[in-house]
């Protein structure tokens, strides 16, 4: 008989507090003495590790972001590998292997990423006793690819840098056919498994913090949720909320030097994760109500200002932030956490939200994995406290709402119109498949499989 770790269900990974207790006591010490231990799979959840009770979010201050409407991030740097793009790589795992197409120790399990994603699928497929490889471009962080090593799985490097994803999608099919009976491609832009976890877990996540954010900050449901695009998989947090906060605007983020959605723009940017040059299989472009673009190097400036202690300093003496929350900036914050903090920015300015609009994002990542390139940046651009002050003006206080377009039904079809020559003309989708998304109950028939999910993991059991 085959054995196999304990597997966490959707509903577990959203209250991980109702797991039992000898269960919860096992994971909680695992995540500190034996963090390569699957029983870390009941660590996949957005709570704090030291009140399982309570999310990990921080409210932004207004003094940094020049906007009455609360902004509030997700912090997701708890999560098993310091980014909650391991829920994906577990839920597209877990439910290829409840329907027999992957069987440990026989498959090889490949992750086409930019980076968190392929780090998730490091971490997941040797915890749950596969082989995995990592496939990403070679511009990517050292510390991408030295994470991938300390997980237990390999990796592949491909031309480019962050939107160069044609050339993953490209090796994936090479080791495909040369290895058909082995390797498994775990496609994070087309597997529905990375939106289920996201719309269930992350987006009720949000739903429940409301009444949170309600009773401290006063605020009415929610405004807007604010996302940037990799693979689309945390945008998918927007369905859920809309359906519970019909007023809520989803607003998807991209960057100014490759705006694929905004103007079928294409590019090399630095905002590591997102911005893949192609609108995902799993991306649910006609709801989204606006799109917004970000400079990366207004990012890149802003995270050296949050890591570096002159930045903190001028923080705390200038803008009068207190000591927590600026080592919370310096610690929970990465390049594309910076511009879903920007991008929120943006949506306040842009439908005239206030004080008691609450606008949620999400901190991806921390800054672990991008100290070589804040090194660099350092090098090349030393801080001091008139330039640190200063670029928290120019780029929070005075964000532009340029670079932004409303989901219109014109807008949503153009943006659904540029998955055909991703999907139909390169990997095999047709246009019956296409044309079937656009119909809003494609997207609830994927969300209601959640339930079915999570008695077949229970049944493992």
């Amino acid at each position: 008989m085959t054995t196999h770790p304990i597997f966490p269900t959707f509903e577990e990974m959203l209250h991980p507090q109702r797991v039992g207790p000898e269960l919860r006591a096992r994971a909680t010490r695992a995540r500190y003495e034996a963090p390569l231990d699957p029983i870390n799979f009941f660590n996949i959840h957005w709570r704090r590790p030291d009140d399982i009770n309570e999310v990990s979010y921080l409210v932004m201050p207004h003094a940094l972001t020049g906007v009455d409407a609360e902004i509030v991030v997700l912090i997701a740097k708890d999560f098993p590998t310091g980014s909650h793009k391991v829920g994906p790589a577990y839920s597209v795992l877990i439910e290829k292997y409840l329907q027999g197409q992957i069987e440990p120790h026989k498959h090889t399990l490949v992750f086409p990423s930019t980076g968190n994603y392929g780090i998730g699928g490091s971490w997941v497929g040797p915890r749950a006793g596969f082989k995995s490889m990592v496939i990403l471009p070679e511009g990517m962080s050292r510390e991408r690819f030295e994470l991938i090593e300390r997980y237990g799985a390999g990796y592949i490097k491909t031309f480019g840098s962050e939107s160069n994803v044609k050339e993953i999608y490209d090796e994936c099919k090479r080791l495909s056919h040369e290895h058909p009976d082995t390797i498994r491609i775990m496609n994070q832009f087309s597997e529905m498994g990375n939106y289920r976890f996201h719309y269930y877990v992350t987006g009720n996540t949000v739903v429940e913090l409301e009444a949170t954010l309600n009773a401290r900050l006063g605020t009415r449901g929610i405004a807007a949720f604010c996302s940037a695009m990799g693979s689309a998989g945390t945008i998918a947090a927007g369905d859920r909320i809309k359906q519970v906060f019909p007023d809520c605007r989803i607003v998807g983020l991209e960057p100014v030097q490759c705006p694929t959605l905004y103007n079928n723009g294409y590019g090399s940017h630095e905002i590591q994760g997102i911005g893949d040059k192609h609108v995902t299989w799993i991306h649910h472009v006609t709801n989204m109500d606006a799109l917004a673009c970000i400079d990366d190097m207004e990012c890149l400036h802003l995270l050296q200002v949050f890591t570096h202690p002159v930045g903190g300093e001028v923080m705390t003496r200038r803008f009068g932030l207190d000591e927590g929350t600026v080592g919370q900036l310096a610690t929970s914050f990465g390049i594309s956490a910076v511009c879903n903090l920007l991008g929120a920015i943006k949506a306040a300015k842009h439908f005239g939200l206030g004080r008691r609009d609450a606008i949620v994002t999400v901190a991806t990542d921390g800054p672990d994995r991008y100290r070589s390139v804040m090194d660099d940046l350092n090098a090349r651009y030393p801080l001091t406290p008139a330039e640190a002050e200063a670029r928290i003006t120019r780029i929070l206080h005075h964000q532009k709402t340029d670079w932004m377009k409303d989901g219109t039904p014109e807008n949503r079809r153009q943006w659904h119109n540029l998955k055909y020559y991703t999907w139909v003309e390169q990997q095999g989708k047709t246009v019956e498949e296409l044309n079937a998304q656009l119909d809003p109950e494609w997207w609830l028939a994927e969300q209601a499989k959640v339930a079915d999910l999570d008695r077949q993991i229970a049944a493992l059991r």
